[in-house]
């Protein structure tokens, strides 16, 4: 399945940047983007792209990964013994949904063609005024899918990644929100104060989106906190991620991606490159 095929082509013309469809649509994402980091484009994909990425998922879901660690913090790492228990690295929280991992859904595979695409990135590079963007270096996590079976959650957490588009494939009967707080954090400060706020339970500044299956999620989940609650209807909840990022070659923390997703690769033994000093 070629790339314009997989995505509603007449309303979101990837590939003609000059055309008004295409300005519209950048348009409206950065309205999203710039009012709190987080912006939806209903049916992004085509019927026949959502039903050839879902079968891709569907066949695949019985080897995704489920950690036996079923407890960890927004880092998704482990605690600070030098930190009181009150600190965000000290508290654990339940994680049992599962992964598909990237090298699953290799050349090939629909899901493949859409992430490789270069309209695809060119797009998302317009609606954050970046010149380009790359593919995240990492060949475990960069393209995953989500899957959570009843009663399956992810807990707080942010993303190592820039930028991440989502593909609902299938939603949740019931539960399966996915919450989320802008720009809790910044590239220069974690805001330990706003994040225990959260953790404690203030939900103030928690957002939660409404996403039907074949909606394009783009999200800024290096700076804002964000959750999927347990899904509570009797199919799983599955959803594509593509991750982006501003700099070559930034890759995840091999104790990071091999806790969520049971493997590394050899960019995992290599002098990692991060775009920032946050904690993960």
């Amino acid at each position: 399945m070629l790339p314009q095929d997989i995505i509603d082509h007449q309303r979101l013309p990837l590939d003609q940047p000059d055309s008004p469809a295409y300005h519209q649509a950048v348009k409206t994402v950065k309205a999203g983007l710039q009012a709190d980091g987080c912006c939806v484009i209903k049916n992004f994909l085509s019927p026949a792209g959502l039903q050839a990425i879902l079968k891709e998922a569907e066949d695949r879901k019985c080897q995704a990964y489920y950690a036996p660690k079923k407890r960890c913090n927004i880092y998704l790492g482990e605690g600070n013994p030098d930190e009181p228990d009150d600190h965000p690295q000290n508290i654990f929280m339940d994680r049992t949904n599962g992964f598909i991992t990237a090298d699953l859904l290799g050349e090939g595979t629909v899901a493949h063609n859409l992430y490789y695409w270069p309209p695809l990135r060119q797009f998302l590079a317009d609606c954050l005024s970046k010149t380009e963007l790359f593919i995240y270096a990492d060949p475990i996590s960069n393209m995953i899918v989500n899957v959570a079976q009843r009663g399956q959650q992810f807990n707080w957490h942010y993303d190592t990644n820039e930028f991440t588009i989502t593909f609902l494939l299938r939603a949740a009967q019931a539960g399966g929100h996915f919450e989320y707080v802008p720009n809790l954090r910044n590239r220069d400060d974690e805001c330990i104060n706003e994040v225990k706020k959260v953790l404690a339970g203030d939900r103030t500044r928690v957002k939660r989106l409404s996403l039907t299956a074949g909606d394009l999620q783009f999200f800024l989940g290096r700076y804002s906190l964000h959750q999927v609650t347990p899904n509570q209807g009797h199919s799983e909840r599955l959803l594509l991620i593509q991750s982006f990022c501003e700099n070559k070659g930034i890759s995840g923390n091999p104790t990071r991606v091999k806790g969520l997703y049971g493997k590394t690769a050899p960019v995992h033994e290599q002098v990692r490159i991060t775009s920032d000093n946050l904690l993960d």
